[in-house]
């Protein structure tokens, strides 16, 4: 299978991805990285990885449709199976979201439902919750809100500051989310009529936990 990834930073998740495919771990080839921002490390971690990579400035289109519909023309291009998003900072259109239906995966910093959005580790830390983690989910139109394939979990400690739980968070990251890729390019893992299932069996609402 071919994967295009979409980034807009430094691309932590991505060197998790390119060194799992690397490693056989992944049985897919990541063939297009795609940034909204240009000179992050993320385009560097692609090009050391001889992947091609290119840049799409969401403030050179006129409208969230028109890069939309750029962004997607780019994607195709690269005849994408899987398009991964790795910490791409930007809310889709519907349209762009229903044309990747079933083969569009995000990762997102809390233990969804919980914590939509930004600031997940702050927000995480202020309400008083004791388990804290990462989510891997097929992407829908509702922000944040798509079938759970697989969680990642970590105690939030008295001591924790944002910055020292969403460090422990990305290591749960860097596992979870090689792990989705890899069943969903195997064909063990399918979304069908809004749920997640897993060599056939329907997984639980909040994916498999790690």
């Amino acid at each position: 299978m071919r994967i295009v990834v979409l980034i807009s930073g430094s691309g932590s998740n991505l060197q998790a991805l390119l060194d799992a495919c690397a490693k056989g771990e992944i049985q897919a080839a990541i063939v297009g990285v795609i940034s909204n921002k240009p000179n992050v490390k993320g385009l560097a971690r692609a090009t050391q990885a001889g992947v091609a990579t290119q840049v799409l400035q969401h403030q050179d289109y006129a409208s969230r449709e028109a890069f939309d519909q750029k962004l997607q023309q780019a994607i195709d291009a690269y005849e994408a199976d899987l398009v991964v998003l790795a910490g791409f900072m930007r809310i889709l259109t519907p349209a762009f979201v229903d044309h990747y239906a079933g083969r569009l995966i995000n990762i997102h910093p809390s233990l969804l439902p919980k914590f939509t959005g930004l600031h997940t580790h702050q927000r995480a830390i202020d309400e008083g919750a004791t388990e804290h983690g990462a989510s891997v989910h097929f992407v829908t139109s509702e922000l944040d809100g798509g079938p759970v394939i697989i969680q990642g979990k970590v105690p939030v400690l008295p001591e924790d500051t944002a910055e020292s739980l969403a460090q422990r968070v990305l290591v749960q990251e860097h596992i979870i989310y090689p792990r989705a890729v890899q069943w969903f390019v195997t064909g063990a893992l399918q979304l069908t009529d809004g749920r997640c299932y897993l060599n056939g069996a329907k997984l639980p609402v909040q994916g498999v936990q790690v």
